[in-house]
């Protein structure tokens, strides 16, 4: 049987932090005495999921193999989590349980070519591919233009290929090109935390964690809130250096197409009739052309 990989410190710190956001009033319990610390008591939680203070004690601490969903369900009630915090919750204990089956080790997958078309195909929204770690694996010509800080960015590996969370964190011109930088290092830091609870043996997001772990005292603060996202989408702004000021909605997809590496379809768009919508295709027609003239260059070269 295989051993799981060890999450205890995450169950554990991922409990207490979300214990401690709690207070008597929010969930209905007289409040008398003076407190040493803020939030829920152990034995609060314990009695309002209906289980013994010794028990939820034991859990608190990250013994959390073999629990029953029952369990999880009245804790994740009791805490008042969010949808994404309860599946993170639930994916942590996934990811503890001893497996009779080898785990099989996540590796990059290539897209079909497909994926590729679809992207091409939206000429006046930037479209994306990216995987679990927020690498951008594939995009359309638009996506280039407006994402242009992120690919001319030092952050990128060595085949140019952009990290989400490599650039906020790494790079200090990010901030100039998002409006609210805070807000999207927070989201980035929030959905790292999700595909870590997901797929725990994940080296190469390991590799990545350790490394914005070891540099920036930006990510270690968020890391070490344990907030997660999994669903999101909204508005963001930007300050393109071309284009100038833009606000763009945005709506990631899930797309499965490999059972090996997570995906998702990232959409950028416009309102219409906007000056936000005029600079976005002022956009689309440089990296229009832009692209003519590679494709020229690569013909006669």
């Amino acid at each position: 049987m295989e051993r799981s990989p060890d999450n205890r410190a995450d169950i554990r710190d991922f409990l207490a932090r979300r214990r401690a956001q709690l207070t008597p009033e929010q969930v209905g319990l007289p409040t008398s005495g003076r407190r040493r610390v803020p939030g829920l008591r152990r034995e609060e939680v314990a009695v309002l999921a209906g289980v013994s203070t010794e028990w939820y004690t034991r859990l608190e601490k990250g013994h959390i193999s073999g629990v029953s969903e029952d369990v999880l369900d009245a804790v994740a009630r009791t805490l008042q989590l969010s949808e994404d915090e309860r599946t993170y919750l639930f994916d942590l204990a996934r990811a503890a349980r001893p497996s009779a089956a080898p785990r099989r080790r996540r590796k990059t997958t290539a897209l079909p070519p497909q994926v590729q078309w679809l992207l091409d195909s939206m000429t006046l929204s930037a479209a994306y591919v990216t995987n679990g770690r927020l690498d951008i694996v594939a995009t359309n010509a638009l996506t280039r233009a407006l994402f242009s800080p992120l690919f001319d960015s030092h952050t990128t590996d060595q085949h140019g290929r952009p990290n989400f969370a490599r650039y906020w964190f790494l790079d200090d011109t990010s901030a100039d090109f998002a409006d609210d930088w805070d807000s999207a290092a927070t989201m980035t830091t929030a959905l790292l935390r999700a595909e870590a609870g997901r797929y725990p043996g994940d080296k190469a997001l390991r590799e990545l964690i350790g490394e914005l772990s070891t540099v920036s005292a930006e990510f270690r603060t968020r890391w070490a809130a344990h907030d997660v996202r999994i669903h999101h989408g909204g508005v963001k702004r930007f300050h393109h250096p071309a284009a100038g000021p833009l606000t763009l909605t945005y709506q990631p997809l899930d797309l499965p197409v490999s059972a090996q590496e997570a995906h998702s379809l990232t959409i950028y768009t416009a309102e219409p009739n906007t000056p936000d919508e005029d600079r976005l295709k002022l956009l689309a027609s440089w990296a229009a052309t832009r692209s003519l003239e590679t494709e020229t260059t690569s013909r006669d070269s």
